[in-house]
């Protein structure tokens, strides 16, 4: 469905939903200029979270405080003659006019709405993964012929997309550069060609931190979009603040925060999003990447309290980080002074955030890694030996070996990945002494 004004769609994705239950104005009733200044002081809002709360909250549909599901797929229309107004985009969400639910379901605009005032971003569409998102948002930007600038340190699978996957099915090609080196990004851009400069706002698993308004300086001189994945740093950084383009997140993690969920966002100016959803060429419309409205549902109820977990993560990493330093350990944390992006990173961050939730210990050799994650899962239950992230529980993975398989070993030293790295998403359960002393107890022995 293709909306024909890219106001209606901003009010569609930050305002849409049925009207509050006892509301004096309904949205429908609200002049134009209203709804577009309530969206401009949403976006302005320097604070995700500030932002969060003050967004209108959406009601159930008899009053509940929280809003209600709309489980179906398909919905009727009264008049016979809508049917194809809507088809046409003559009518749309931004005025109750539902199809089919791969176009628009009123829940997960719901959430999409959330998460665009999340990333300070006109619109956002939630998808049934990360990576759907990623590639749906590349497919979209670049034909074939074109050609992308990456960064060398990216998760593993979107590597292998870049790599492997679009080269073949699509004729997209792409230059992985040292996103640090802003001169080598530069020279790697071939004007006219080069559609896309893609990086990890922190970078999985090197946490490396990327210059995003050098970056985008760059990029936009010769009219290059900027795709940011920020799923290491919501609340953290906020890339479309600091001149982005898009902004992609696997929501599966810290957004969701409860290892249970997949999906994913894409997040940007509602005229992309308004190109991903047509009937004809939207890569989300056609491909399908659709999210189930009771997943948006239980996603939309873990924003309220994402700022505070987020707080939390990056506390734990901060103090986990500082104490192993002092033991010895080759740690790596953008946290630590010692950090290259240190400086950078505070110059960049939200107030109050943190410097994130995950940290990496190098124990040199596969074998160290993975006796440190025995120890430590099965003797000192400190945390569990399981790939992904944000999770209230301590996750550990020796990436080599798992999110980064998909490089082959040059590409694995090229992104700074050794073949002992043991990322640690930092966990908030329990407290901090308790998990601690059982960190503690098994960097002791492995010493």
């Amino acid at each position: 469905m293709l909306f024909q004004q890219n106001q209606a769609t901003s009010h569609l994705i930050l305002m849409a939903g049925k009207s509050e239950q006892n509301a004096v104005v309904s949205d429908k009733q609200r002049p134009a200029n209203v709804a577009q200044n309530s969206m401009m002081h949403h976006l302005n809002l320097e604070d995700p979270a500030a932002a969060l709360a003050n967004v209108r909250h959406e009601f159930g549909e008899h009053g509940g405080v929280n809003m209600s599901i709309e489980a179906s797929i398909t919905f009727t229309v009264m008049e016979p003659e809508n049917l194809s107004r809507i088809f046409a985009g003559k009518l749309g969400p931004d005025s109750d006019f539902f199809i089919y639910s791969r176009h628009f379901n009123p829940t997960v605009l719901n959430l999409s709405r959330l998460i665009a005032v999340l990333e300070g971003t006109e619109a956002a569409y939630c998808t049934s993964s990360g990576m759907s998102a990623i590639s749906s948002v590349l497919l979209q930007l670049c034909s074939s012929g074109d050609h992308v600038v990456a960064s060398r340190s990216l998760y593993g699978g979107t590597y292998a997309l870049l790599t492997h996957f679009l080269p073949k099915a699509c004729n997209i090609t792409t230059s992985f550069v040292d996103i640090r080196d802003l001169n080598m990004v530069d020279e790697s851009i071939v004007e006219g060609r080069t559609k896309v400069l893609y990086f990890e706002s922190i970078s999985n698993p090197t946490l490396m931190v990327s210059n995003i308004p050098a970056l985008c300086r760059i990029a936009h001189d010769k009219r290059v979009t900027v795709v940011v994945d920020n799923t290491f740093a919501p609340m953290v950084l906020s890339p479309a603040r600091l001149g982005a383009d898009v902004v992609v997140h696997s929501i599966s993690k810290y957004i969701s925060g409860g290892a249970d969920v997949i999906a994913g966002a894409v997040c940007g100016t509602a005229s992309l999003v308004n190109s991903m959803m047509d009937l004809r060429e939207g890569a989300l419309m056609l491909l399908g990447p659709t999210m189930n409205a009771k997943i948006a549902f239980e996603l939309s109820e873990r924003l309220p309290h994402l700022g505070l977990r987020m707080k939390e993560h990056s506390n734990r990493a901060l103090v986990f980080a500082t104490r192993m330093i002092k033991l010895g350990f080759k740690v790596i944390y953008p946290g630590l002074e010692n950090h290259p992006d240190h400086v950078l990173l505070k110059s960049l961050a939200n107030k109050d955030y943190g410097y994130g939730g995950i940290l990496c210990v190098d124990m040199e050799t596969e074998e160290k890694a993975n006796c440190l994650m025995n120890v430590l899962q099965n003797y000192t239950q400190f945390g569990l030996i399981a790939v992904s992230l944000g999770y209230y529980e301590t996750l550990m993975s020796c990436s080599g070996n798992s999110t980064s398989s998909e490089m082959n070993n040059e590409e694995k030293e090229l992104a700074g990945i050794s073949p002992g790295l043991v990322r640690m998403s930092i966990g908030y359960n329990g407290t901090l002494e308790q998990k601690w002393s059982q960190l503690e107890k098994a960097l002791s022995q492995m010493q």
